[in-house]
């Protein structure tokens, strides 16, 4: 017998230059499948509204579309279990490969579909089926593309490598958001009509060209010792849930803001902008172009200072933003003015959002030890969107439309913050632990062993 560590163990410049391409790996699938979901949560708002669901008033119309982006996100936990279990029992890099080809399967599937008007109710069915593929392969995707970055990376650096996957969220908006804006440009009538299909049919080119780049990564080391020391947990999901329940529900806390303001920002603002004030699409679409440009700097940022200061200090200061500048940015909003729509949204999603996500991967890989780490995240991200982003649009449209008014939602925001405030609080600082020792030393005492 030979250990694993010996016959595979690159040279340190060959490992940095995996390492690179690790992150490219990961960072570029992650730009695949946030194009396919924010795409989604924008033709909602513009086209799907009229288009699947044409037999309700406008604003009935959107809270419906924006049902069926809740459907995506309902499905998220499935696939997280799903590709928990089996990312932690057969590898990482095998199921980014499958959650990558159901992700762009069905967003290119959603371009060919044809409309209300030509199948009647069989249309709007069909769209919820494909979101709800959508979000299968998403949960299982996020999990293994940061967990893959954090167990490639050096101590120190863990919340840096881990946020670059992290930037997916915002060139992912960034190319959805250009889309949507070129496509847009004949007007109206053909987006409606045909146009806003392109996009989705586009983005079979992303999915092959991720899927060439993952393919050439390797296992992290993490897992690769799993395997020669045969300590892989027999039913992942099973024992998180056992032994780690505190983890869970601090992490699902956390969690809280970071997925509210995403959603209301970059789905909600949208919706209200054009349907509430009555505004041309253009002036939340840019401001979303705009932030999605700063946002790409502030992940990193964010990552590496919480490498540098801790989790929950750089976790928290982005909510910290969410939280005292909610009424702010919706009287800008309110205000109706284009730069002033900008300010809002730079503020809200690139200040405190990608502050927030740039911290989390780490913050919520370091809750769990390797045998579980896939599962463990899979549940903390996916089941806390549900009674957070999964509801956000649509619970804030409502919120609009009985209070005449857009305060409720700034509410809606500082309250979620809070409960992630608290929750960063009841956990315990992990930026500069070790982690996995016990895993790596028992590897290399078998290999140790096997080799005397």
């Amino acid at each position: 017998m030979h250990s694993t560590n010996d016959s595979t163990d690159p040279e340190p410049g060959e490992t940095r230059a995996h390492n690179r391409n690790t992150i490219l790996a990961s960072t570029f699938g992650s730009v695949v499948e946030w194009y396919d979901f924010f795409l989604y949560g924008t033709m909602a708002a513009l086209v799907f509204n009229s288009q699947f669901f044409p037999e309700f008033d406008p604003l009935i119309g959107t809270l419906v579309a924006f049902g069926t982006f809740a459907a995506g996100f309902v499905t998220r936990p499935i696939g997280g279990v799903i590709f928990g279990h089996f990312g932690d029992r057969i590898g990482r890099k095998k199921i980014l490969v499958i959650t990558m080809l159901i992700m762009g399967g069905s967003t290119f599937l959603m371009g060919t579909l044809p409309t209300y008007e030509s199948i009647g109710i069989a249309a709007p069915i069909l769209l919820l089926l494909l979101r709800m593929l959508q979000g299968i392969g998403l949960g299982g995707e996020w999990g293994g593309a940061a967990i893959l970055t954090f167990e490639h990376a050096p101590h120190g650096k863990r919340g840096l490598f881990s946020s670059w996957p992290q930037t997916g969220v915002p060139i992912g908006l960034l190319l959805s958001t250009a889309a949507v804006n070129l496509v847009s440009l004949p007007g109206d009538e053909a987006l409606q009509e045909w146009t806003w299909r392109l996009p989705f049919l586009a983005s079979i080119v992303l999915v092959i060209v991720g899927l060439v780049v993952r393919l050439s990564v390797r296992e992290p080391q993490q897992f690769r010792d799993m395997v020669e020391t045969d300590s892989r947990a027999k039913v992942p999901m099973v024992e998180v849930i056992r032994d780690y329940p505190k983890q869970i529900l601090r992490g699902i806390g956390a969690r809280f803001s970071e997925s509210i303001t995403f959603n209301v920002y970059n789905a909600f603002v949208v919706t209200y902008t054009t349907t509430v004030l009555g505004l041309e699409a253009s002036y939340a679409l840019n401001a979303l172009l705009i932030a999605s440009v700063i946002g790409f700097f502030v992940i990193p940022t964010a990552g590496r200072l919480s490498d540098r200061f801790g989790r929950r200090p750089v976790f928290g200061l982005g909510a910290l933003v969410a939280l005292v500048t909610a009424f702010p940015c919706f009287m800008l909003i309110d205000s109706g003015a284009q730069q002033m729509i900008w300010v809002a949204v730079v503020v809200g999603w690139s200040l405190g959002a990608c502050t927030m996500f740039g911290a989390e991967a780490a913050t919520f890989a370091e809750l769990f030890p390797a045998r579980v780490r896939y599962s463990g995240m899979s549940i903390v991200y996916q089941l806390g969107v549900l009674p957070s982003g999964a509801v956000a649009p649509a619970l804030s449209v409502w919120l609009v439309s009985v209070t005449d008014g857009s305060w409720a939602v700034a509410v809606y925001l500082m309250g979620a913050a809070a409960i992630a405030l608290v929750s960063l609080y009841l956990m315990r600082e992990t930026a500069h632990d070790e982690i996995d020792a016990d895993l790596r030393a028992q590897a290399a005492s078998l290999g140790h062993d096997a080799n005397r």
